[in-house]
């Protein structure tokens, strides 16, 4: 197991090989093997500074940032910071782990069972794991009506069953309705006195479904409602996990409010 140690008030996992460590074939140094015989997965490497390697990695779906030292015999996992704090590993994971994996995600999403809120027309459409019963996804429904109503946003719900029992029914019963959208929004606007009223047998198709959805939320290792992904001006794929307020909003919604 790795230890941790704290220097400069940075968490730091120290992990070293010993001198005389066997290179493999492929000749990826002693402490990277490592680190991956431990569960990490490489996606690249970048330049870092005085002589050190930076490895993007990820372990369990949430990027790492590794620094090979000029030796190739030890290893620090953790943040490096330069000299105003800013934190040098960032972008690297943000190029090399977090935006290829969203925009995998974002295939996913797409193919995934979701109910549609909003023009169909829009200009920009976001997708977000959304739970029945969560009060933070009603929370941004609400915040989310100027730009949904002025037809600029659409959101596309992947209804999951996660908080309480009756989180599968009443996804299953808005995806059962003869219009989804029209009952999930009945749903949200009725919140507060229970939302849509749950089937009482759900058939497995619709079990099915949304546990697709479930599974497919977890699988990109997500246990929060909301997660909302949406596309920067840039056209990379950001996730905000939460409820999104004040510029984090804007950014979700990609314009100020109408």
């Amino acid at each position: 197991m790795i230890k941790c140690l704290t220097c400069l008030g940075t968490l730091l996992l120290i992990f070293a090989a010993s001198t005389n460590a066997a290179i493999a074939a492929d000749h990826t140094p002693a402490p990277i093997q490592a680190l991956k015989k431990q569960g990490l997965t490489m996606h690249g490497t970048f330049k870092a500074p005085d002589g050190l390697t930076g490895y993007a990695a990820s372990y369990q779906g949430s990027p790492v940032a590794i620094y090979l030292t000029p030796g190739g015999q030890h290893a620090i996992v953790g943040t490096l910071v330069d000299g105003q704090g800013e934190d040098m590993s960032a972008d690297p994971l943000s190029r090399l782990v977090a935006n290829p994996g969203h925009q995998k995600a974002w295939k996913k999403l797409e193919n995934a069972t979701w109910v549609r809120d909003g023009d169909k027309n829009a200009p920009r459409t976001i997708y977000m794991f959304t739970d029945a019963n969560c009060p933070y996804c009603h929370k941004f429904w609400q915040a989310a009506r100027p730009w949904v109503k002025a037809g600029k946003v659409q959101i596309r719900h992947v209804l999951v069953g996660l908080l309480k029992p009756s989180s599968l029914p009443k996804a299953a019963t808005i995806l059962a309705a003869k219009n989804p959208s029209a009952t999930l929004d009945r749903s949200a606007r009725h919140y507060d006195s229970g939302g849509v009223t749950p089937m009482a047998h759900v058939p497995a198709g619709l079990v099915r479904k949304v546990g697709d959805n479930t599974n497919l939320m977890k699988s990109l290792g997500l246990y929060a409602t909301p997660t909302i992904f949406y596309r920067t001006p840039n056209g990379h794929v950001a996730v905000k996990q939460g409820l999104p307020q004040g510029q984090a909003l804007i950014d979700v919604m990609g314009s100020p409010k109408p």
